[in-house]
């Protein structure tokens, strides 16, 4: 296990104690995080203590989501998070946000109410360099609460307070590193790379030779601290790099 840095921990027990009382003041407080979607670590206080232990609570406090492996799987709220950077809510049933987003709703929510007791929800996505996905969930289990109210007068507030706590988590964390520099001609071969093209129809298409070519790419791997072309093309577009939008 990483250490992390005590003083940035220290900020975001602060960060988190203001999330937590943003949720008091509007109506919805319970309230679940996650620093990594991906990941099975929970977020850590600087005691070493999950922050969903000592900050937040949560509905049903037998419900100890940050220890489940599977809940990301299960959890509609986290697969909506994927689909939308944007804050949205659940009320009625379903999921929506300020504007139309089909992908949106389409999810089927109907197992939030019944499985985890949430009645209303305003989830708040955190996208952070490295291609990793944050959130925070505010919630409540009483039915007369406008959640779309809520939302509409709120969201952007709320939204800024969880990407400040997961970014200083995010900055906070050991691993965390500044991005690589990667030359003109590593970036030119990853991109190349990325679409399809073999080392030797790269080496053409830039009119260098096939060990150039791998040359390049070894070394932006390198950079990256990834093995190989796969993983270097795949990290270079998480970067930001190489675009990943096909």
């Amino acid at each position: 296990m990483t250490r992390e840095p005590q003083a940035g921990l220290d900020h975001v027990a602060t960060l988190a104690r203001e999330v937590a009382a943003l949720g008091e003041a509007i109506g919805l407080p319970y309230v679940a995080v996650s620093h990594d979607i991906a990941g099975a670590r929970p977020m850590l206080g600087p005691d070493g203590r999950p922050l969903a232990e000592t900050v937040f609570r949560w509905i049903d406090p037998s419900l100890k989501y940050w220890a489940d492996r599977t809940f990301a799987l299960r959890a509609s709220f986290i697969h909506a998070a994927r689909c939308c950077a944007e804050p949205f809510w659940f009320a009625e049933g379903r999921f929506g946000a300020w504007r139309p987003m089909p992908v949106l709703e389409a999810i089927d929510a109907g197992p939030v109410s019944e499985v985890f007791g949430v009645t209303g929800a305003i989830m708040a996505p955190a996208y952070l360099p490295g291609g990793v996905i944050g959130a925070v969930c505010w919630a409540t289990n009483d039915p007369a609460v406008d959640v779309r109210g809520v939302y509409s007068a709120r969201a952007a507030e709320m939204h800024a307070a969880a990407l400040r706590m997961m970014g200083a988590y995010h900055d906070a964390l050991a691993a965390a590193r500044p991005a690589p520099r990667l030359t003109r001609r590593e970036i030119q071969c990853l991109k190349w790379a990325a679409a399809g093209k073999t080392d030797s129809e790269v080496a053409q298409i830039m009119g260098i030779s096939l060990p150039t070519v791998r040359f390049h790419i070894r070394n932006a791997a390198e950079k990256m601290q990834v093995n190989g072309r796969a993983q270097a093309t795949h990290r270079a577009a998480v970067l930001g790099y190489v675009s990943g939008g096909g």
